[in-house]
């Protein structure tokens, strides 16, 4: 049946995956719409239980993911090429890391740049110490530093590691299943393969829907602010639609020229946001401060990484830092994927140093040049965030209150909307890319198939944000709490896989050598399953591309 209907559609993907994702996602946005209370009731329940009694899980994850990564990059694994002994990457370093970082954690610089230094600056999460004073400055660095420095790209790179390795490598499809075929085998195709990616979908278009929120209401924070437009549902559902919008035509034009060109863009503008902000602040201090936050977040990263407040058992880290893990993990098989496709040709020591520090010395600098600028207009220059940001709950106004204190606000604003809204559009572009591989298994499906799956992300933003009894941010909170659970299980099953398969190269001898085709290879659609639509141009059978063909968008 579902088989018969893609081919109606004109669709090239697995049809039990592409329809039980979508129909559980319009049975999710109808449910939301129509049971308004009850979606509340059975999130904010189950979130709560969660926090409760798997935050530690979160927190031990985590760091356990960074550990293995540092470890296999290290270990003679390292010098295993993530593809054929010839391949050599497709994209040159500057356009990598902007790609995977517009795709990865640009918009939530965006959001949080101000917002979380000085959030812990004003209720600093270990409550020994003064609020607002220096060592509350230290342990909001520390902390903010700890949420979006090396744990937050051990998330993506983990998943992105292990995509790359199975499908340049191994030649089996762009799916979250193919990872499990040391496990399972063959069901990789089967009830249980399908499963996977169908959580994997629903996890990604849910953890995208978070951010599209955020932006959302960051983006209407700042129309009000220079127009006065009202903060309401109804213009932050417009707003999506317009975002989504410019979304779906950059994901017509396809990777090399929408995302690539879209990312490069944005990099350029939010670097010259941060030097705006740099040149016209404190230097001086923030130069002193960018070195000094560093040693800060070195010193703390290994307590942090294992703290559980299990004396304090304030509830804080729930808030913050299991919000983040579970929030993340959901982004994982997104970005993974995302930057397994733009990594092709890299070795596994070249792709997690990459993926690790260069985002998070970038990190370093952006919230260390922000964190510090916005404790400087605290402490010296009259104050105003801590009024506006923590006590009236303006999270997403944090940004646009802290440029009125610069000159030439009104543009630095205006600005700032333009990169935020840019993020947005490569953050939902490139899901709809990596989401349609999800179900199809290869790069080159009918750019309908991804032009649904731009649309269906802004109707779950949408939905999410505005359908729901609670708090937008609220509602955001405990959706991707509930969401982020599947993943970190199947995160520690990812390390597993990865590590078996690499030892069984190196027992056949194929570790070191790059053989081109170094284990099975399946059909990127099961057999018996294949829904052909009208040939396109680089569109292929639907069969995953293996190590040494080209792996071109169309």
């Amino acid at each position: 049946m579902f088989a018969h209907l893609a081919r109606i559609l004109g669709l090239r993907t697995n049809p039990v995956i592409f329809f039980a994702a979508a129909g559980l996602t319009l049975f999710f946005v109808l449910w939301s719409i129509l049971s308004t209370e009850t979606v509340d009731l059975v999130f904010g329940a189950t979130s709560a239980w969660i926090l409760s009694r798997l935050g530690w899980f979160y927190i031990l994850g985590v760091t356990t993911f960074l550990i293995f990564l540092i470890w296999i990059a290290l270990s003679r694994f390292g010098r295993v090429r993530l593809g054929d002994q010839n391949s050599r990457p497709e994209y040159s370093n500057v356009a990598w890391f902007c790609m995977l970082f517009a795709a990865g954690i640009g918009s939530i610089l965006m959001f949080w740049g101000v917002a979380e230094p000085i959030s812990h600056f004003a209720e600093p999460p270990q409550r020994n110490v003064e609020p607002e004073s220096v060592e509350a400055a230290q342990q909001a660095m520390g902390f903010t530093l700890y949420h979006f420095g090396l744990h937050t790209w051990t998330i993506f790179c983990l998943p992105g590691l292990a995509f790359a390795y199975f499908v340049y490598r191994k030649g089996l499809p762009f799916r979250v299943s193919s990872i499990f075929y040391p496990l399972i085998g063959e069901r990789i195709n089967g009830p249980i393969g399908r499963a996977i990616d169908v959580i994997a979908v629903l996890g990604t278009l849910f953890g995208v829907a978070v951010t599209i929120g955020l932006g959302t209401m960051q983006i209407n924070s700042g129309l009000n602010v220079l127009f006065g437009v009202e903060e309401s549902r109804l213009n932050q559902v417009i707003l999506i639609a317009i975002v989504t919008a410019i979304a779906v035509t950059s994901v017509v034009s396809g990777l090399d020229v929408g995302i690539k060109w879209l990312s490069q863009i944005n990099i350029v503008l939010a670097v010259g946001l941060l030097a705006f902000v740099f040149l016209a602040g404190s230097s001086l201090f923030l130069a002193r401060g960018v070195i000094e936050t560093t040693g800060i977040y070195l010193s703390w990263l290994v307590p942090l990484s294992f703290w559980n407040d299990t004396f304090g058992n304030t509830g804080w880290q729930g808030t913050w830092t299991v919000f983040y893990w579970a929030w993340t993990i959901t982004w994982s098989p997104f970005v993974g994927i995302f930057i397994a496709r733009i990594s092709k040709g890299r070795t596994i020591r070249e792709f997690v140093i990459g993926v690790l520090a260069l985002p998070t010395a970038f990190s370093i600098v952006w919230f260390s040049v922000f964190g510090l600028s916005a404790f400087d207009i605290e402490l010296n220059q009259g104050g105003g965030l801590v009024e506006e940001v923590v006590v009236q709950q303006d999270i997403p106004g944090a940004l646009f209150s802290f440029l009125t204190h610069y000159p030439f606000a009104t543009a630095a604003s205006v600005v700032s909307i333009l990169i935020v809204i840019i993020f947005f559009t490569t953050s939902s572009d490139s899901a709809s890319l990596v989401v349609d591989m999800l179900c199809s298994g290869s790069v080159t499906g009918p750019t309908r198939q991804r032009v649904f799956w731009g649309v269906t992300e802004g109707v779950v933003a949408a939905t999410v944000l505005t359908a729901t009894g609670k708090d937008g941010l609220d509602a955001l909170s405990e959706t991707i709490i509930v969401f982020g659970l599947p993943f970190f299980v199947i995160a520690f099953l990812m390390m597993f896989a990865l590590v078996r398969s690499l030892r069984q190269e190196e027992l056949a001898g194929t570790a070191y050598q790059g053989a081109s085709r170094a284990g099975p290879i399946e059909p990127a659609v099961g057999p018996g399953e294949a829904a052909t639509g009208p040939d396109e141009p680089g569109a292929g059978p639907g069969a995953a591309a293996g190590p040494g063909q080209d792996q071109r968008d169309d």
